[in-house]
């Protein structure tokens, strides 16, 4: 490892403002994504409750809306090989930030359908996925080059989660106001509100703090060595059992659209108590999120592994037991409490498995993987829901995926997970 590769330690109060900067990013694009729950619960509610969507169609929808996602790669691709306007990572906050507040805004005054929903959903979410490339690849750069993944980990999964709590509770109270107005003007309103936030992250761009930009180093390749890049990548053997833990974590049949009818048509919850539910299970998460930021300068990254996966197995199994829409919303706590942990120390994989050079790729990859497996999980729940023994039998489904993560963590190199935050693994 020569001078200019060789990791840096950052004093806390450094550490603590690089934080805060990607945090505050974190939180609008969170906010103004169409995939976030702020913009994604009122449409879903839009189409089953104004459209009459079944379970299984709703599903579909989802599935055909994700297209961008499942390509998230090929931004994250971009991302490394691309810098607009000189400003690195900044220059996509800013372009694109302008671009997908204007489809918002061209989408907001078109007449709704479920085809122009449909097309507007995808547009927009394949313009913000140039924003987020950038921010995850400046995340997971940060934390490379400064040796603290397991914290970058942390503090990015805790303020996805706020945003996601609140957004949550609003996009369900929301999805209710629009129940009483017509369609087209339900539709404007939530689009002009993406419209605001996503203009908010192109004046972000403009910002360059001192803290944050004089401590990453751009590792971004030449466009015209992509071709080089990939084949670096492609050979890269961590990335493969980091990759395939974050496939089985995500794909969980029936922990989303199956989990809605399951509580709205069996235990009557509203609009509102399914965004509840959905906020309590990411508000829980913090607690063992902000715990695994605390453990992981103290522990090797194999251990909180272990540790994790075994308390995450039995995620969903509470909610077996439940009668009422108030025992569910507790469910939803046990259910984040035993995920946090997990989900940190598999974050804290990926970015450490990334090649240099190409965190942008590799992390819009795992996106990429965990678009496409969620949404055909949840394709699969839908047909074990509406068929094949109800909502017991995507619990069981996903307790067996789940189990599954134990075997494939042996495939994990041993040097790479053998270390704490602050000590230099070995990703070779």
């Amino acid at each position: 490892m020569d001078a200019a590769s060789a990791p840096v330690l950052l004093a806390a109060p450094v550490r603590h403002r690089i934080f805060f900067y990607l945090g505050l990013l974190i939180i609008l694009l969170a906010f103004g994504a169409p995939s976030g729950g702020l913009i994604d619960i009122p449409i879903t509610f839009f189409l089953k409750n104004k459209l009459s969507l079944k379970a299984h169609e709703l599903a579909d929808f989802r599935l055909l809306a994700a297209v961008p996602l499942y390509l998230s790669f090929v931004f994250g691709f971009i991302r490394d090989s691309w810098d607009p306007f000189g400003m690195g990572d900044r220059g996509y906050l800013f372009l694109f930030g302008l671009v997908t507040a204007a489809l918002y805004i061209l989408f907001a005054f078109i007449p709704v359908s479920y085809w122009t929903l449909l097309i507007g959903v995808v547009l927009l979410t394949a313009s913000s996925l140039f924003v987020a490339s950038a921010q995850n690849g400046l995340a997971s750069t940060i934390g490379q080059q400064n040796v603290m993944t397991g914290q970058v980990s942390a503090v990015w999964n805790i303020f996805i989660s706020v945003p996601t709590v609140a957004a949550l509770l609003l996009g369900g109270t929301l999805s209710e106001r629009l129940e009483h107005t017509d369609a087209d003007h339900a539709v404007r309103i939530l689009f002009l509100v993406g419209a605001a936030i996503m203009t908010a992250i192109a004046a972000y761009g403009a910002w360059k703090p001192e803290s944050v930009f004089a401590n990453v180093r751009s590792e971004r390749e030449p466009a015209t060595q992509a071709l080089a890049g990939l084949k670096r990548l492609a050979r890269h053997r961590p990335i493969y059992p980091a990759l395939l833990i974050w496939l089985l974590w995500n794909f969980a049949p029936g922990s989303a659209t199956p989990l809605q009818y399951h509580l709205q048509n069996t235990l009557n919850a509203t609009n509102a108590q399914w965004g509840q539910w959905n906020a309590i299970f990411s508000a829980s998460f913090i607690p063992t999120l902000a715990l695994y930021g605390i453990l992981c300068r103290r522990f090797a990254l194999n251990w909180l592994l272990w540790c994790g996966t075994v308390a995450a197995i039995p995620q969903f199994v509470p909610l077996l037991f439940i009668d009422t829409v108030r025992q569910a919303l507790l469910g939803a706590a046990a259910a984040g409490l035993m995920g946090g942990f997990a989900t940190a120390a598999y974050w804290d994989l990926i970015i450490r498995s990334c090649p240099r050079g190409l965190q942008g790729t590799m992390l819009m990859m795992s996106s990429s993987l965990f678009f496409v497996v969620s949404r055909f999980g949840d394709v699969l729940g839908t047909r074990l829901y509406d068929y094949y023994g109800g909502f017991s039998a995507c619990v069981a489904a996903i307790a067996v995926v789940y189990t599954l993560i134990l075997p494939t963590l042996l495939l994990v190199p041993k040097g790479l997970i053998a270390t704490a935050d602050g000590e230099a693994p070995n990703i070779s």
